[in-house]
């Protein structure tokens, strides 16, 4: 893997900054606190002191700056996501120099203190298990994993468990803080199940919100490498057009008149012309599900191996038969952002998989 800090050209063969409060504390909530009666207060004896304050811990300080929302100056004070901020001012937890803050849009003076009462993240539904993972990056806030061929992203109906989520959970043990109070890793962007590549989740609310951001607003770079039927004409180019649900098989993408579906944009350059086939280059501005596997095959080069949107060229089958390629031969191979915490500027690199490299020798060969 590499890890660079800009862009550079892809070589497919080879391997907002938080500010801080005038003063923030943190402190786990004391049995007294609740109590008032005894330093040594023991839940047992006193039912009236609510089971959740054992995992609780309270954030403390003063307002830094005047001007500012109140949820988004707590937002910047204490690491939490403005909504993870609203969420426990719905249900009481913050106060404003001792009473009960309600009020998100609230610009409260410099220097009025505040406490942040958070509870203990509750745990996932899905179950932790032990995946194996390629790590690529990780901190205390986020990580870039290297998803295998066939690894589903996200439980769901017909992957119950399994997936890179379950894995997550397993790997992350201990050291999610909660997205939206929940012990989860923030999983901000998918790949198909029979895609392989770079993808980020968060950690914590606050690097789940600003990687959210930038992917909402596409300043995420995104770089995939596919082998693609044929020889696109031009070599490079851009495919736009709006992408949305097929009205035929939903279980497909499709293109769509605008205004029905999500606007979907994707430049394309030729890295290599191969035998009846060609590995391209495909950087996104957009994210839709199934973009570059619906772009390509609109201009007519469907991904080699795609069960849904390629046929196989009677050319082409007895290379992808020997070789057992039965998935699309797609690879996501750049992933840039600016770390939602530090504010550092983050590019990862990940080399074409074995089985994507077997069929660019394959190619070559035959041709």
């Amino acid at each position: 893997m590499d890890i660079g800090r800009g862009q550079r050209a892809l070589d497919p063969y080879a391997l907002p900054q938080q500010q801080p409060a005038t003063f923030v504390r943190e402190r786990p909530r004391r049995f007294f606190d609740q109590c008032g009666s005894c330093a040594t207060c023991h839940l047992d004896r006193h039912p009236h002191v609510p089971n959740m304050i054992r995992g609780e811990r309270i954030i403390e300080g003063t307002i830094g700056a005047e001007g500012a929302r109140l949820d988004k100056a707590l937002a910047e004070a204490s690491g939490l996501s403005r909504e993870r901020i609203k969420a426990l001012m719905s249900e009481g937890r913050v106060t404003l120099d001792g009473k009960a803050a309600a009020q998100a849009s609230l610009k409260p003076a410099a220097g009025t203190p505040f406490a942040i009462t958070v509870p203990e993240a509750v745990p996932a539904e899905a179950a932790a298990q032990d995946i194996p993972l390629t790590v690529v990056f990780e901190d205390e806030h986020l990580i870039v994993v290297d998803k295998p061929a066939g690894l589903v992203v996200h439980p769901a109906a017909g992957n119950l468990d399994g997936t890179l989520v379950n894995a997550l959970l397993h790997h992350c043990r201990g050291q999610l803080s909660g997205i939206g109070g929940v012990a989860r890793p923030g999983i901000v962007h998918r790949i198909d199940k029979d895609t392989s590549g770079l993808l980020v989740a968060a950690k914590t609310d606050a690097a789940h919100e600003g990687l959210a951001r930038q992917f909402a607003d596409h300043s995420i770079e995104r770089a995939y490498l596919a082998v693609v039927s044929g020889h696109p004409l031009p070599p490079a180019g851009t495919v736009r057009g709006a992408i949305a649900r097929s009205s035929t098989n939903r279980k497909k993408m499709a293109l769509v008149e605008d205004g029905r579906g999500k606007h979907a944009t994707t430049h394309y350059r030729t890295l290599e012309r191969l035998d009846h086939a060609a590995l391209v280059e495909c950087q996104l501005e957009t994210g839709r599900t199934h973009q570059v596997r619906v772009h390509m095959a609109s201009i007519g080069h469907a991904l080699l191996g795609d069960p849904a949107y390629g046929r196989i060229s009677p050319k082409l089958r007895p290379i992808l038969s020997s070789l057992s390629f039965t998935r699309q031969a797609l690879h996501a191979a750049v992933l840039g952002f600016v770390h939602p915490v530090s504010g550092e500027a983050l590019r990862f690199e990940s080399a074409l998989p074995d089985d994507m490299r077997e069929l660019l020798v394959e190619l070559k060969r035959s041709s």
